[in-house]
């Protein structure tokens, strides 16, 4: 007799690909379901599932407009969407863990160190604890200081709806959801900068990685105990990415802008205008003004920035900023003669090296796939469809309008982007990837011309 076939088990990464799928799917009927719309509204299910995928990939573009399709328990429904999709699945699994005094085992710690990207299974339900915690405080800050505020400015008349109002958009800047209850994103408040401020500190926080408000805090707490506190070489390096690509970006912005868009505007609101696009570019989506009125290099420019997106193991997308680093550090250490890459006292692991050239090398071909398709498929011009692709894989949730108008093909592609973006790269990449083969021998190595 043939001996029996294995039955082949998912692994950790498959798995965690298959919980944010589902997630997408089951929030589609959620938000299918008349129960969460106003009366009267007709919402069809690829607007649904379009909505879904954004929400849980805290994306923030969208085919319909929010605040006149759902009612506040759809819009509530949407924020808990957010929580899953920013903060992460495992670690809200993890809340409901120890919620109900479950034993969380080995097979659980790899799925909570595979949904974010964690070498190491020690001290990962402490993280996910952390996680929580930070998460919990900050967006009841953001509520506070927000509700406070829209109801002392007279922006909404009674307390309630300042505080829901408030709460809504704590979450959603903080998770880099980018979606609002006012149907321009922000265009209402573009001349009030405490408002501004507010919204983009919360961004801050989540798009520049869990990791690092640990770590922060950490040195906070324990600054006085321990004097000599040494951040480690993620904190230092996502930081200093994170700041100087988003001084670059405002920079850029003013450059690029200063003879159109800003031409009639005074210093200071340039300044806003310029460092908020720039801030919520990274992830967020949040606008102060109309995208479409920027101009090509602008529209580049702040592509790129979206390409890039937020550090690694936050809410944001993108290739992420360690791995923009790495490809710059590297490239720069060639240049320079050196065989091994050293960054802040430190050199970098070769697979550390390789994986970067790969995120990189899958996103860009993803990208360029997805523009020609949608050139194909929309028949609009280049610059709007590659800001549209950024954006959608970034998961920022910028547009320059054209998202609504696209073909049900269209909102196929976008929805995959963000999904992916969600997802990240490297677990899409060993998703897709087959068990590593044992070979015992090798052959002859020959150089090839590479170049030129």
């Amino acid at each position: 007799m043939p001996p029996k076939s294995k039955k082949r088990r998912l692994n950790s990464v498959q798995i965690i690909v298959c919980f944010y799928i589902c997630s997408v799917l089951i929030s589609s009927l959620l938000l299918w379901m008349p129960i969460f719309h106003k009366p009267g509204v007709q919402l069809t299910y690829l607007d649904a599932l379009f909505t879904a995928s954004s929400a849980i990939s805290v994306t923030g573009l969208s085919v319909i407009q929010i605040d006149l399709f759902f009612n506040h328990a759809g819009i509530i429904l949407l924020a808990l969407l957010f929580q899953v999709g920013g903060i992460g699945i495992m670690t809200l699994g993890t809340f409901f863990w120890l919620l109900f005094r479950q034993k969380i085992g080995l097979e659980q710690r790899i799925w909570i160190a595979t949904d974010h990207n964690r070498p190491k299974l020690a001290g990962m339900v402490d993280l996910m604890r952390n996680i929580l915690l930070l998460a919990v405080i900050i967006e009841v800050a953001g509520t506070l200081l927000l509700g406070s505020y829209l109801l002392l400015r007279g922006y909404v008349d009674h307390w309630y709806m300042a505080f829901f109002h408030g709460f809504f958009a704590s979450v959603s800047a903080f998770t880099n959801a980018g979606f609002d209850l006012y149907g321009n994103s922000l265009l209402d408040f573009s001349h009030d900068y405490v408002f501004q401020t507010i919204h983009m500190l919360l961004i801050i926080c989540g798009a520049i990685g869990f990791p690092v408000l640990i770590e922060l805090q950490h040195y906070v707490l324990h600054r006085r105990v321990k004097p000599r506190f040494t951040f480690s070489l993620f904190t230092k390096v996502t930081t200093a990415t994170f700041f100087t690509l988003l001084v670059a970006g405002a920079l850029l912005f003013y450059l690029f802008e200063r003879g159109a868009f800003l031409a009639d505007k005074g210093f200071i609101p340039s300044v806003f205008y310029s460092l908020f696009q720039s801030v919520s570019a990274r992830s967020a989506g949040l606008t102060t003004m109309d995208i479409s009125m920027l101009s090509t290099p602008t529209l580049i420019m702040m592509s790129l920035l979206m390409f890039i997106g937020a550090s690694p193991s936050s809410v944001g997308g993108g290739i992420r900023t360690t791995t923009f680093f790495i490809l710059y550090a590297t490239i720069l250490s060639y240049m320079r003669g050196y065989k091994r890459v050293k960054v802040f006292g430190r050199e970098l692991a070769d697979d550390d090296i390789l994986r970067s050239f790969l995120v990189f090398f899958f996103a860009i071909s993803l990208v360029i796939a997805a523009v020609i398709l949608l050139a194909w498929t929309e028949g609009l011009p280049m610059e709007q469809l590659l800001f549209e692709v950024c954006s959608a894989f970034g998961t920022t949730g910028m547009s320059t309008g054209i998202t609504a108008s696209l073909s049900p093909t269209g909102k196929i592609i976008m929805i995959v982007l963000m999904v992916i973006g969600r997802i990240g790269i490297i677990n899409m990449l060993l998703f897709l990837k087959k068990d590593d083969q044992i070979t015992h021998y090798r052959y002859p190595t020959e150089r090839i011309i590479i170049g030129q």
